[in-house]
């Protein structure tokens, strides 16, 4: 998805006066590579912080890469709006039905994950339970999910909060309540109850 997605809840995170900047990538033709490059300079040429970034899907996956890749980043939390960190069950489907293009580029860090939460950030994530989707194709989702990522695809060892809505993998940019929620952690670094 595009960065024009994120203009619904950038709007809801200033109401809460937070300056919400929206980061637009192409991850179907270069990859998560270049994004990674392209955020962490955009990063270096802000003030020194703190600066926290909000990712949806992959958007989150390129986010942890970045601060995980790059020194000298201001410091800040990272929030994740349904990105497979474990791997997506739902790519891994697309792959074995010869469909994996559709991935473009970033197929290998979707179906993959990361090995682990970057040291020395703060990491959350607001996962989707609504069923709703086209991943539900591909998929063989065990439990809760999305429609697109499992909520187990969501979770890995130190995350400073985790959180689960009913909503649909798209559904988690136009909720309101992800807006509470992200402006809450990203000010205390705990979901609000």
């Amino acid at each position: 998805m595009r960065g024009l997605t994120l203009w619904p809840l950038a709007r809801r995170l200033r109401g809460f006066g937070y300056r919400a900047e929206v980061f637009d990538y192409a991850s179907l033709w270069h990859g998560p590579a270049p994004s990674v490059d392209k955020l962490a300079r955009r990063l270096l040429a802000l003030d020194d912080g703190p600066v926290h970034l909000v990712g949806h899907s992959l958007g989150g996956l390129v986010a942890l890469e970045t601060v995980a890749s790059y020194a000298g980043l201001p410091p800040g939390r990272v929030l994740c709006l349904g990105s497979p960190l474990a791997g997506s069950g739902a790519a891994r489907g697309l792959a074995r039905h010869h469909l994996g293009f559709w991935l473009g580029r970033s197929g290998t860090l979707l179906r993959s994950g990361l090995a682990a939460l970057p040291a020395g950030r703060e990491v959350a994530v607001i996962a989707g339970s609504k069923p709703v989707g086209l991943g539900k194709l591909f998929g063989d989702f065990d439990g809760l999910n999305d429609g697109t990522v499992a909520v187990w695809e969501t979770r890995l060892p130190g995350l400073a909060d985790h959180r689960v809505l009913p909503d649909s993998h798209t559904g988690l940019l136009l909720d309101r309540r992800v807006a509470d929620l992200a402006a809450g952690y990203l000010r205390d670094g705990r979901f609000p109850a």
